[in-house]
Order: C-alpha cells, then structure tokens, then sequence
C-alpha cells in the first residue's frame, strides 16, 4: 500500500501541476470559455490511463503461466526505464514547465478547440499512461489484493488536494525538495520492480539462475511480519533473492541514484507559491 501510495502522490501531483498551470493561465487571462475543452482533454486522458491498467490486466489473465511470467517481467522492466526517465525529466524540466505548458495551450487555441482537447489530453496523457504502466506491475509485485489500489487512490487523492491547495495559495511547497526526496523512494521502489520482473523472467525459464540464491533471511524476516510486509510493500524486498536479482537490485541504484543526487547546474524549481505566481501569470 505505502508503495503505491508513493506511486500516486508523486505521478498524480505532477498531472495535477499540469491541469492547475492550464486552469490558471485561463482564469488569469480571462478565457474561462476554454476550460470545458481542457477537463474534456483530462477526462480523455485519465479514461485511457485506466483503459491501459485494465487492458494489461486482461492480457495478462488470458496468458499461460510462462506466458505471465514473461510478459510481467518485461513489463516491469519497461516501466522502471519509464520511471527512471520521468524522474530525472522532472528534475530537470520543472522550472520551465509552467512556461512551456502556456506557450503549447497558445498555439493550440489559435488552432481550434480540437487542438486545445488534444493538447491537453496529451500534457496529462503522459503522466497518466507512465503512472498506469508503474502502477500495474507495482501491484503485480504486492500480489492479488486491494491494498496496492487503496494505497494508489490515497496518493491520488493527496496529490489532488495538494495541487488544490497550491492552486489557491494555501499551501507552500518547495517543489525542488519534494521531487528530490520522492525521486530517492522511487529509485528504491524501481529497483525493487525491476528486481521482481527480473524474477518473473527467471521463472518463465528466460533468464537462468532461480535456484541460485543470494542470501535466504525468511526465518528472520518473515512475510507475514509487520516488517517483513513493509519492505515487500514499499520495496519489494524478497527475504529468498535470487544473485541475479540482487546484482539488478544492487546496479540500478549505485548507479541512477549518485546520477540523480549529483549537483544540478541548471536553476532549481522554485517553491509553489512562486510556481503558482508563475503558473497564473
């Protein structure tokens, strides 16, 4: 639950960002007849977000167990590449974000009312089809039960009320500090999924070495612990890892966290309250 907890707040701020910069460049220039065609963009967008969750679930259940495995290990690894470009993308791109978004809901309103729709569909569509693709195999690794939908809502939810309260000028954030510290848990949670999906193809017989394993702690950490549900569910820790796994595990963080933590020369995103200055002028 936490995980995807995490998953929700991080992705659905950065969609809810991207609808409060829209909706405030039309309030503060006076073209409130526009916003009906951006919440048909973002009703657009969320409606394949979730047509894409359920489409790979359906896939999935009509498959062999080979099959499964197969096609749950490549899809955890394609979402950890996502999500490994989305946060470093972030990182980069937030500062100029606002001002991009402005200039492409411009131009599409002098193209027509489709451009704005598609426009906006698609400045959401993104966020929505990257957090659909980590949300599903997040919760292909947690197991077939409610709590990772639960935590992902809650998330979900957080990152709305957030966005509202930026959007009103209620609440200051440093968006810098909070993409960096969130970053950090989805490195970790990434390497977790891309660990579990290199498990899943060893399964399917794809890759070797299932038997072979790096430590064995289930007596000490059990699964069914409070802990042990913790780091499984935040992490996707495995007290039986496998050597392969854990030389995944082990190289995706020594090497995408020092690349993400190392100094930024470019400016850093400012605090909301000056995001939403920037947002609504």
């Amino acid at each position: 639950m936490l995980g995807n907890a995490l998953i929700g707040l991080r992705e659905g701020l950065e969609a809810a960002l991207v609808v409060s910069i829209l909706v405030a460049f039309l309030v503060r220039t006076d073209r409130r007849s526009v916003l009906p065609k951006v919440w048909l963009g973002v009703a657009i967008a969320v409606a394949i977000s979730i047509g894409v969750t359920f489409g790979l679930a359906l896939a999935q259940q009509q498959l062999t167990f080979t099959a499964q495995e197969t096609f749950g290990g490549s899809l955890s690894i394609v979402a950890v590449g996502f999500v490994t470009w989305m946060i470093f993308w972030m990182r980069r791109a937030a500062r100029s974000m606002s001002a991009e978004l402005r200039g492409r809901l411009e131009d599409a309103m002098e193209m027509g009312s489709f451009a704005v729709v598609l426009m906006a569909a698609l400045a959401v569509g993104r966020e929505g089809l990257e957090t659909a693709l980590f949300f599903f195999t997040a919760a292909q690794a947690a197991g077939e039960t409610t709590e990772p939908l639960i935590g992902f809502l809650i998330g979900i939810a957080v990152a709305v009320a957030l966005a509202y309260l930026i959007y009103r000028g209620a609440v200051t954030l440093n968006l810098g500090r909070f993409f960096t510290i969130t970053g950090v848990l989805l490195v970790l949670v990434a390497a977790g999924i891309l660990a579990y999906g290199v498990h899943d193809l060893q399964e399917a017989g794809v890759l070797p070495g299932l038997n072979t394993l790096a430590f064995d702690v289930s007596a000490a950490v059990p699964l069914d612990s409070w802990y042990g549900t913790l780091l499984k569910g935040v992490f996707n820790f495995s007290p039986q890892t496998t050597v392969l796994e854990a030389i995944v595990w082990v190289a995706y963080v020594a090497v995408v966290l020092p690349l993400f933590l190392r100094p930024h020369r470019g400016p850093q995103p400012a605090r909301t309250s000056d995001a939403a200055t920037t947002t609504s002028s």
